[in-house]
């Protein structure tokens, strides 16, 4: 069964539309892309997907269960879970407060205790700096504190905005790496990017957005075999 799907939204802010009549469907267990450049509206369907900003026609499944006008907190106690564009880290507390507040929804201490030690086995860099500020790390290693503190809360579902935003290409590297291992884990993925090449290598499937519209869709190897595509994002 299709994990999330979203079918014919049109949304946008005030009175103007920024998507329109767009269909995606996530399948669990894969990493799913949304390939668009700056103003394709990607970061509105983020919104939407959260309950951020309401669909005005169509609709959001979570699985059979109709999520369109939910609230945002509810939305992500059903086990999705988003590492935003740009980290949004707190700069003035520590990698371990950062975590911590992954897991504010759990009340059990050790299994929030147990989710930090596997957050410090995919990042072992992050345990050596538990207690430093995170807002003296670099941006590759904010990044993983991003990841990280999206991983606290377990999620079914990971929505991931831009990560290779602002990073040097050592780092993108390594980002998408970790996207692959955490996928690997079991969570499924939805990687929203403009880096085609990166994401286009670890994904399986993808969707192109346009000026708000769905412009292609399949496979992540047709896509990249996808002439417009590839004269659009590989030169």
């Amino acid at each position: 069964m299709t994990q999330l799907s979203v079918r014919h939204l049109s949304t946008g802010y005030d009175r103007i539309d920024v998507l329109h009549d767009v269909s995606i469907d996530v399948e669990p267990g894969l990493i799913t892309c949304i390939l668009g450049a700056n103003g394709a509206g990607k970061t509105t369907l983020i919104r939407a997907i959260l309950g951020l900003t309401p669909a005005r026609s169509g609709k959001i499944l979570w699985g059979d269960e109709d999520i369109s006008a939910e609230q945002t907190h509810r939305i992500m106690a059903k086990g999705i879970a988003c590492i935003p564009e740009g980290r949004r880290i707190f700069p003035r507390m520590s990698v371990l407060e950062n975590l911590y507040l992954g897991a504010y929804l759990v009340a059990d201490r050790a299994l929030v205790e147990s989710r930090i030690a596997y957050v410090f086995e995919v990042f072992p860099r992050l345990r050596e700096r538990a207690l430093q500020l995170a807002g003296t790390m670099s941006g590759g290693e904010q990044a993983m504190v991003s990841i990280g503190r999206g991983m606290m809360s377990k999620p079914r579902l990971l929505v991931i905005d831009e990560p290779s935003l602002g990073l040097s290409p050592l780092y993108v590297k390594e980002n998408f790496r970790v996207i692959r291992q955490v996928n690997e884990s079991g969570i499924t993925v939805l990687l929203v990017e403009q880096n085609a090449r990166q994401t286009l290598a670890i994904a399986q499937r993808g969707y192109v957005l346009s000026q708000g519209r769905v412009v292609a869709e399949g496979s992540a190897q047709a896509l990249a075999a996808n002439d417009d595509v590839r004269a659009a994002y590989f030169g």
